[in-house]
């Protein structure tokens, strides 16, 4: 992986950080909106659908997280189902 592709990994990661610990309707509504830009991306055809393929690159998350995130095993995901997975993901965090 490139630094050009780190970059942008380790300032999500540090925004993730700092919003977990102060979440408010701001941090939440701005990690939103890269994670729907970075879907954007990702989606090469335009069909609204990552495969696995269209994550590996821009979505490192997704991709590691594919087979938990399609759970209908459809091959591709949607943004809806990314940010359902996601909010799984941090309420079963905070509860450990």
């Amino acid at each position: 992986m490139t630094t050009r592709h780190v970059l942008p990994l380790l300032l999500a990661a540090v925004s993730f950080a700092a919003c977990a610990q102060a979440p408010d309707a701001g941090c939440a509504e701005q990690m939103r909106a890269e994670l729907h830009k970075r879907f954007g991306a990702a989606d090469t055809n335009v069909d609204g659908r990552l495969t696995r393929d269209e994550a590996r690159g821009k979505m490192p998350w997704v991709y590691r997280n594919f087979d938990a995130i399609d759970s209908a095993h459809a091959g591709s995901v949607t943004m809806a189902q990314i940010e359902a997975y996601a909010v799984t993901q941090q309420r079963s965090s905070r509860q450990k």
